[in-house]
């Protein structure tokens, strides 16, 4: 800033001179962008505010552009002889000039997170690019990257032929890469070429520390080749979400001293007793999730035999159902020794059933969660059963978990399983009791004490009330008086405003009929305290009254 123009500034209103200081300004319209960058409206305000003065330009322009959804925006900033449209597929119908190119300069810079779909999908409404438009950009006038200040890159439904334009987006600033495969039709082959690419990805962007590689397929398709090995290029990484790793790849991974969240699959053999060995080191230092998938409890029991972890999360996917339900007793009891009690907080278990022929009643027993108690500071213990497995559960069973974790904040047992395994309201409350933080329960419940014509003229439990407890799962229990069951839970857990837990297939009878019954609950557990704040005010209405009629009845007496 020169002399002449330090002058002029020195004589504008002050509110003039303070919105022209760049990070007031930034922060300013960081508010318009907070609601949602991709929504319209938002996007419609930012640019309203870059057409008002050269000053705003500046800065609306960067939020404008700063997370992209597609790379159909910039296209369409080109001259419209440039491109035409064919139903959800942009396509160039002729050469890029430098003009366009000049064009193209002014807002490339500006990208921050680009969000790119390379092949069509019905789950997705995004209009791509067709791959001439990609050899096109190839042959740029300036060294590449197309996006020089690129930081984030999700790259989805990559096909062989596509994934190698990913090139065109790599920049050493790079720290975050998720990259999907294209989940129908056309496979996927990890080749040499592919594994080539990824080595450059590596090299051009060291500093990667987000990976993300989903090779999800919702058909018999299977991706060849190892997926695991891309992630021998980067060792700075903190967070890694992939498909089934080698053995190789688990030991990279364990010895990287940043790694924070780690969500992967195991092979379908038990790791070799070497590797078992060479993990009983001090290994995944600073991991706070871990997510494994795998076809039994009993391969990653192996996996966790020799391990000595300090997670926050836990989170164990088996496929294999019947037989999985078998032997997740012994993996739980694994759990106490391999990971430090004191910095678990949240166990997720969810056993899928590929065998559909399966007996359809296997159930487990409530006391396979007794190691748990060891964590005493659990916030979520969450079972899943893909609702054939049952867990027997009692009163005395779940009032020990209840004293077990006092900080307990969600506990899901049974979500749409129906058996006849079930505790009693007063060990629920119990639950209430000892674990004021709970917010959301599925626990089989047996509502038939309070399912009656008459509502008691007193509070249940002298008066004691849960404010925590907001989601309530009923498990398809079938309720006759639903205003008897509100009047109970509006006293007991006044704020629970959703109540889930019907569903036909499972319960194999009237599921509209239990629907429409605890609908009326929810409803009217919102209603009822405000009858009784209505009730109280009377009462008290008349109490002040009688006391006021009494003072000037007294004082009249007090005149004679």
């Amino acid at each position: 800033m020169n002399m002449n123009t330090e002058n002029t500034v020195s004589y504008l209103p002050a509110t003039t001179r303070c919105i022209m200081i760049p990070e007031l300004l930034w922060k300013i319209f960081e508010q318009v962008n907070v609601v949602d960058p991709f929504v319209r409206s938002v996007r419609k305000t930012l640019l309203a505010l870059a057409l008002t003065c050269k000053l705003f330009s500046g800065p609306a322009l960067d939020l404008v552009w700063r997370n992209l959804r597609g790379f159909e925006p910039l296209i369409r900033c080109l001259p419209q002889s440039l491109w035409k449209q064919e139903n959800r597929k942009l396509e160039f119908q002729r050469a890029m000039t430098l003009d366009d190119w000049s064009i193209f300069c002014k807002y490339n810079y500006r990208v921050r997170s680009l969000v790119h779909q390379c092949h069509q999908s019905y789950m997705s409404d995004m209009v791509i690019c067709d791959t001439e438009i990609w050899r096109a950009l190839s042959c740029s006038p300036f060294p590449l990257p197309l996006l020089p200040n690129l930081t984030a890159l999700t790259w989805t439904e990559a096909t062989n032929e596509t994934f190698q334009y990913i090139l065109l987006f790599v920049t050493p600033q790079l720290t975050k890469l998720d990259i999907s495969v294209v989940r129908f039709g056309i496979s996927f082959t990890l080749g040499p070429s592919e594994q080539s690419i990824f080595s450059s990805i590596a090299k051009s962007c060291p500093s990667v520390s987000h990976l993300s590689l989903s090779y999800e397929r919702y058909d018999s398709q299977s991706i060849v080749g190892d997926t695991s090995i891309v992630l021998h290029f980067w060792s700075h990484l903190t967070s890694v979400r992939i498909g089934t790793l080698s053995e190789a790849a688990i030991l990279h991974l364990s010895s990287l001293p940043s790694l924070r969240v780690l969500e992967c699959g195991l092979p379908s053999t038990s790791i070799s007793t070497d590797a078992q060995k060479l993990l009983q080191r001090s290994v995944f230092c600073a991991l706070e999730e871990l997510a494994v998938t795998c076809k039994s409890p009993v391969i990653l029991e192996a996996f966790l035999e020799k391990l000595t972890i300090t997670p926050k999360v836990l989170s164990f996917t088996f496929a294999r159902g019947v037989d999985s339900v078998r032997v997740l007793p012994d993996l739980i009891s694994r759990l106490p020794n391999a990971c430090a009690h004191s910095s678990l907080q949240k166990v997720q278990l969810c056993i899928l059933d590929e065998d559909r022929s399966a007996d359809p009643n296997v159930s487990i027993g409530a006391a396979a969660f007794q190691p748990l108690f060891a964590f005493r500071n659990l916030r979520v213990l969450d079972f899943t059963a893909d609702g054939y497995c049952t867990v027997r559960m009692d009163d005395a069973s779940l009032l020990q978990m209840a004293k077990a974790w006092p900080h307990l904040e969600e506990l899901y047992i049974s979500r749409s399983s129906h058996s006849n395994y079930r505790v009693t309201l007063h060990a629920f409350v119990l639950l209430l009791w000892h674990c004021p933080r709970l917010r959301s329960v599925a626990v089989l419940i047996d509502w038939s004490t309070i399912d009656v014509h008459a509502i008691p003229p007193d509070l249940p439990y002298q008066g004691f009330s849960q404010k925590a407890l907001t989601n309530l799962f009923i498990n398809g229990w079938r309720i006759e008086n639903p205003t008897s069951i509100a009047a109970f839970l509006s006293a007991i857990a006044p704020n629970v405003q959703s109540i889930n837990g019907w569903d036909s297939d499972i319960h194999g009878y009237d599921s509209d009929a239990i629907d429409n019954s605890w609908t009326v609950v929810q409803n009217l557990i919102a209603t009822l305290p405000m009858v009784r704040e209505q009730g109280r005010r009377m009462v008290l209405n008349r109490l002040m009254r009688g006391s006021y009629n009494h003072r000037a009845a007294a004082q009249r007496g007090g005149r004679h």
